[in-house]
């Protein structure tokens, strides 16, 4: 990875004008593109140090200097989701911009007419459709848009009495998905937007708190779903969970009846 890094910020330090980033291109160049001190400069980090990064060195970037070089060298968002991808790090700032990308998340979700809602990286959910805040009673019911706190679902199901009346089998659903949000975060757990999510709810609930000291992994695979509706009854439904190819770090939820 060390190596397909350091070609891939070669190649687009190499195509990036000096003129687009404020310079004067005069004088002889071997390329037309930034010199390394140029780009070094920009993004606050030595020569040397990007020299190493260059040529495929064991040398770490931290997410603020990729970010750094992909805003001086102008990448579209998917060169940047690859730079960071290649350097093995969490683009937060990527992240903070997911709840209104170019993807029209409303209209996915209303297209669908079963149950269906979208969870962004912290598992906020972003949109939903009428299915699914009918039946996610205390939930989605009363989460709006435009509201300054978002819908999380770990909030729900372990801050409201709502949660555990609602889904069947709660003790159950609650370590299953304490054990996919680990696996959900990885190694990034130490780091935001995880981090203090994962601190208020320690915090708050004591039942959190021990099974995320579990340590449990688990995929978040889907299956069978029971809720016990408080006017509709017992339902069940087949859990499918999808992630979206314009928006990787969002997950599409799917209940489909049985």
């Amino acid at each position: 990875m060390h190596k397909q890094l350091g070609e891939f910020i070669r190649l687009h330090r190499e195509q990036t004008k000096p003129q687009d980033v404020g310079l004067r291109a005069d004088g002889r160049r071997r390329t037309p593109g930034l010199r390394r001190e140029e780009l070094a400069q920009l993004c606050d980090v030595s020569p040397t140090w990007l020299t190493w990064l260059e040529q495929g060195r064991p040398v770490s970037a931290s997410a603020k200097v990729l970010g750094h070089l992909a805003d001086v060298m102008h990448l579209t968002a998917a060169e940047r989701t690859y730079l960071f991808r290649l350097a093995d790090k969490l683009d937060t700032t990527a992240e903070a911009n997911h709840d209104s990308p170019a993807v029209n998340f409303a209209a996915i979700v209303k297209s669908i007419r079963t149950p269906a809602y979208i969870l962004n990286r912290q598992w906020d959910a972003i949109a939903w459709n009428r299915p699914a805040k009918d039946l996610f009673n205390g939930w989605l019911d009363q989460a709006k848009t435009s509201t300054s706190a978002p819908a999380n679902l770990l909030h729900f199901m372990f801050g409201s009495s709502s949660a555990r009346s609602l889904i069947a089998d709660w003790p159950e659903r609650a370590q299953r998905l304490v054990a996919e949000f680990r696996a959900d975060c990885g190694k990034y757990a130490d780091g935001e937007p995880y981090a203090s999510l994962i601190a208020q709810l320690t915090r708050d609930s004591e039942e959190f708190k021990k099974l995320w000291n579990t340590h449990q992994v688990l995929g978040r695979d889907g299956g069978s779903r029971r809720f016990q509706h408080p006017t509709q009854g017992l339902l069940t439904f087949e859990q499918v969970t999808l992630n979206l190819a314009a928006a990787r770090e969002v997950k599409l939820v799917m209940l489909l009846p049985t």
